[in-house]
C-alpha cells in the first residue's frame, strides 16, 4: 500500500451488535440502543485490536486520538452504535465514510461485498443478523473474525484506491480520492 502523509493517524473501524433492529423500540431510528458486541479497529501503530461492550467508552476516546476514522457507514451506524455509550460528535468531523462518499458519487447505496467483490475479488464471511446470532450461541471468535474480515476489506479498499484513484462498482470504474 503506498504511504501517504496521514496513513499513520488514520484508524479503520468495524462494528457487531447485540441486538437486530426489531429488537429496539424504534428500530433503525434507534440504532444506539443496538448494543455492542465487538469492534475491531486496525492502525499502523497497533494492527487489529478487539474492543467490547465494556471497552466502549475507551474506544471512543482511542478513536479521538486519530485525525481519521475510516468506516463503511460509520456515520450512520457505527458511530451512532457507540453514541449509546458515549459521545461521538468529535468523531464525525473526522469521518471517512467510504459509503457516504460512493453514495455521493453515484446517487445510490452500494454494499461493501458487491464493493470488495468488484475491486479485490473478495467477500465478506457473513451478514449482519448472522453475526447475532453466532454471538449468542457462544461463537465469539467467529464474531471476531467476521469483523476482522470487513475491517481489512476496508483496509485493502483505501488501499487499492489510493494506488490506483479508483474502486469498481457494477463493472465500472469509479475515481475517489479517499487520501
Amino acid at each position: 500500500m503506498e504511504e501517504t502523509k496521514n496513513s499513520g493517524n488514520e484508524i479503520f473501524l468495524d462494528i457487531e451488535t447485540l441486538r437486530l433492529s426489531h429488537e429496539v423500540p424504534g428500530g433503525w431510528s434507534n440504532i444506539r440502543q443496538f448494543g455492542l458486541a465487538v469492534a475491531v479497529t486496525w492502525d499502523q501503530g497497533h494492527g487489529f485490536r478487539r474492543w467490547f461492550e465494556e471497552d466502549a467508552a475507551h474506544l471512543v476516546a482511542e478513536l479521538d486520538q486519530f485525525s481519521r476514522v475510516i468506516t463503511f457507514n460509520g456515520e450512520r451506524f457505527d458511530l451512532e452504535v457507540l453514541r449509546g455509550y458515549s459521545p461521538t460528535h468529535k468523531l464525525a468531523a473526522k469521518s471517512l465514510d467510504l459509503l457516504v462518499h460512493l453514495k455521493n458519487a453515484l446517487g445510490f447505496r452500494v454494499k461493501l461485498d458487491s464493493l470488495a467483490e468488484a475491486t479485490l475479488g473478495r467477500r465478506k464471511t457473513g451478514a449482519g443478523e448472522e453475526v447475532v446470532t453466532w454471538w449468542r450461541a457462544g461463537d465469539k471468535e467467529r464474531v471476531c473474525k467476521y469483523c476482522e474480515n470487513d475491517v481489512q476489506l476496508l483496509v485493502d479498499l483505501v488501499g487499492f484506491a489510493r494506488e490506483k484513484g479508483y474502486v469498481i462498482v457494477d463493472r465500472k470504474r469509479v475515481s475517489v480520492n479517499w487520501r
